[in-house]
């Protein structure tokens, strides 16, 4: 199993019931006094998965990974890895290796020294303890970097060796707390590849730490979104993404344009959504789970609203004249060369984000100020009740 860009992976093992999880935790809590960190978590983890634990700073993600790691303790419920229960198994004991935020390097010792000390506190021998610090070394691209200090090295670099290190003991587990936000933003994008060959070729089971959505669809087979001590929604980058199950996943993984209305007609097949600060009717084509009038929202990705200077020709997916179509007038314009992020003013005040990609030179030019039509496909927003 092979996790690729994107969370592409070849075999969805997760889907499969009769699949062994690596990793269960069962109905987790940790409490510190009256502070709950981590509340009733229930996850599994399969064997050569890049599994990553996405939330805002606070939300527990961290605590959880530490009591994965046997540096802190349920309150209650049980983590198993690989079928073995760890209530009581020291740090040391487990199958498990972690790689923290701060990296963690001896400032004394040389590359070679810091990658080779826990092989060397296990007593293994010279020669074995040579060769596998050289593999690893030649692996991660540090190989003519063994004789540096920690001071010597550039950040990306540090990175690197922090994760030979973590890996040299040939781990069942590797835990990742933050690994690339101490990176720039293009090194980290080009780690983030380098780490999936990485995990690739070794078929370590990775559980990863992060707040940074962009890294999190980048790396993982499947995402673990936490809110205030608890998974919210767990799946894969495209689920998170595309079907998000509140209104909070749909606002804290990418850009989204949020629109509260009523419920006024509810079929099996579409849904029709009156919402005022629109200005319009929404209509989705397919239904949901709630009563006439209800209050509901509407998530509609900026990428995914067209954006024209003359109406719209219309929707082919049964949504009429009226739905789905507003005017109004252009606020803002950020370039950012790839794409183009425009800020939209309704007649009702709202503003409604808009993403264009930037495919041609030539292409028709919308500026400030400029009165457009937005559109958007049935097919395109989510309905969320909550």
């Amino acid at each position: 199993m092979t996790a690729s860009a994107g969370g592409v992976v070849k075999a969805q093992i997760w889907n499969d019931p009769s699949a062994r999880p690596y990793v269960e935790i069962e109905r987790v809590n940790k409490s510190f006094g009256d502070f709950t960190a981590v509340k009733d978590v229930s996850l599994k983890v399969y064997k050569g998965e890049i599994f990553c634990l996405l939330g805002a700073s606070g939300c527990g993600k961290t605590t959880l990974l530490r009591m994965l790691g046997g540096f802190e303790t349920p309150s209650s419920g049980r983590i198993l890895i690989d079928g073995e229960d760890m209530t009581g198994v020291p740090p040391y004991e487990r199958p498990v290796n972690m790689m923290f935020q701060s990296y963690a390097l001896f400032p004394h010792m040389n590359v070679e020294q810091n990658v080779g000390f826990g092989l060397k506190q296990d007593r293994l021998p010279k020669g074995e303890i040579q060769s596998r610090v050289a593999t690893m070394l030649d692996l991660v691209k540090m190989g003519e970097y063994a004789r540096r200090k920690p001071h010597q090295l550039s950040g990306g670099q540090r990175q690197r060796v922090a994760l030979a290190r973590s890996l040299v003991k040939r781990p069942k587990l590797l835990l990742l707390d933050e690994p690339l936000g101490a990176l720039d933003k293009k090194l980290r994008e080009h780690t983030q590849f380098e780490l999936i060959g990485l995990q690739d070729k070794l078929g370590v089971t990775f559980i990863v730490v992060t707040h940074d959505q962009e890294e999190a669809m980048t790396l993982a087979s499947r995402i673990g979104v936490m809110n205030h001590g608890e998974i919210v929604q767990a799946g894969t980058p495209s689920e998170i993404y595309e079907f998000p199950n509140s209104r909070f996943v749909a606002d804290f993984v990418g850009s989204v344009n949020m629109f509260e209305g009523k419920l006024i007609e509810d079929e099996p097949d579409y849904v029709r959504i009156d919402s005022a600060e629109l200005g319009a009717t929404i209509y989705v084509n397919h239904g949901i789970s709630a009563p006439p009038g209800a209050t509901v929202w509407a998530a509609l990705r900026p990428e995914k609203v067209f954006m024209s200077m003359s109406p719209p020709a219309g929707d082919d997916n049964g949504a009429g004249a009226a739905d789905n179509v507003v005017r109004g007038n252009v606020q803002d314009i950020a370039y950012l060369g790839d794409l183009s992020i425009y800020l939209v003013r309704l007649a009702t005040g709202k503003v409604v984000r808009v993403t264009q990609p930037n495919t041609s030179r030539h292409a028709e030019t919308i500026g400030w100020d400029q009165q457009v039509y937005l559109s958007w496909d049935a097919t395109s927003p989510v309905v969320v009740t909550r």
